[in-house]
């Protein structure tokens, strides 16, 4: 038995310290990551090449675009964290000039927030605006056969569930359509949260749990990831980015585990804002090697 599958049986006051990610850090520090996502988002915003495209009709949940022109570009799909409840694309485009410089192009995508969506509806959302990409991203001057998917916290959970197998046939894309991934402070396995203070507005239950898990559910076909963390971490996210890297080897596919000194659970995404980081030359690597 994993660690991971004992965390069910600790007492709550434990897994809600060790996914605690708020409380990893003061109110001082929280309040400033949260400033620099937006403002520096804000920035990006005002270059952007294709705002507030609609990607899934059923719920009219949106992307940006950034960096295209001229031949279509490989693009990195950034999905927001927070608890799945809070933040948006508007908090998460940092990364866009960065890339840009490396003729590399950013989609920032927004899905509905839980409570009022649930953690499947969320996972479809996602799921299908990599298959909006897919089919139509050269209308956006994005080359459909270079997508790179990444995110933080719930976002690295979120990239998990498009890295995972059983889903493409539905949304009419090839297995390998996501070429590499970069999940950060992800969280893969989701019975250790059913057990915390997130249950109060995930509302999980065992079928849930063992579908949305993407350590459960690893893919027939996979591609090289590079799973990052901060070494401030709560104690719960790096066991879960531990375990996940663990098991993507084990499975044959390619996995780099990435402890980021000297940051936190919040300020870690920041460094993807400039292109002298381990974490901006890992995940420029990855898309470019």
């Amino acid at each position: 038995m994993s660690v991971l599958a004992e965390e069910t049986s600790w007492p709550r006051e434990v897994l809600d310290r060790d996914y605690g990610a708020r409380g990893s850090v003061t109110a001082e520090v929280f309040e400033a990551a949260m400033g620099d996502y937006r403002s520096r988002s804000k920035e990006m915003r005002d270059h952007a090449t294709h705002l507030d495209v609609v990607y899934d009709e059923q719920s009219g949940q949106t992307i940006d675009i950034y960096g295209t022109g001229g031949e279509a570009r490989p693009v990195f799909v950034f999905i927001h964290g927070g608890y799945w409840r809070m933040l948006s694309k508007h908090d998460s485009a940092f990364m866009a000039a960065m890339l840009a410089k490396q003729g590399i192009a950013t989609a920032v995508v927004d899905y509905r927030l839980a409570p009022e969506a649930s953690l499947d509806e969320i996972v479809r959302e996602v799921r299908a605006a990599i298959g909006f990409l897919w089919k139509n991203g050269r209308s956006f001057g994005i080359d459909p056969e270079r997508i790179y998917v990444g995110g933080s916290s719930a976002g690295g959970h979120l990239t998990g569930t498009v890295l995972s197998g059983g889903w493409h046939a539905g949304e009419g894309v090839p297995e390998d359509v996501i070429k590499g991934a970069l999940p950060i402070s992800g969280l893969f396995h989701l019975a250790p949260i059913s057990k915390s203070f997130v249950q109060d507005w995930i509302r999980l239950d065992e079928a849930a749990i063992a579908r949305l898990s993407p350590a459960a559910n690893l893919p027939g076909v996979g591609c090289p990831i590079v799973v990052a963390f901060a070494d401030g971490e709560p104690d719960g996210f790096r066991r879960q980015s531990t375990e996940y890297d663990r098991l993507w080897r084990d499975a044959g596919f390619a996995s780099e585990l990435m402890e980021i000194p000297g940051r936190n659970h919040f300020d870690v995404l920041l460094d993807l804002a400039s292109e002298d980081t381990i974490l901006s030359k890992a995940l420029v690597r990855l898309i470019n090697g």
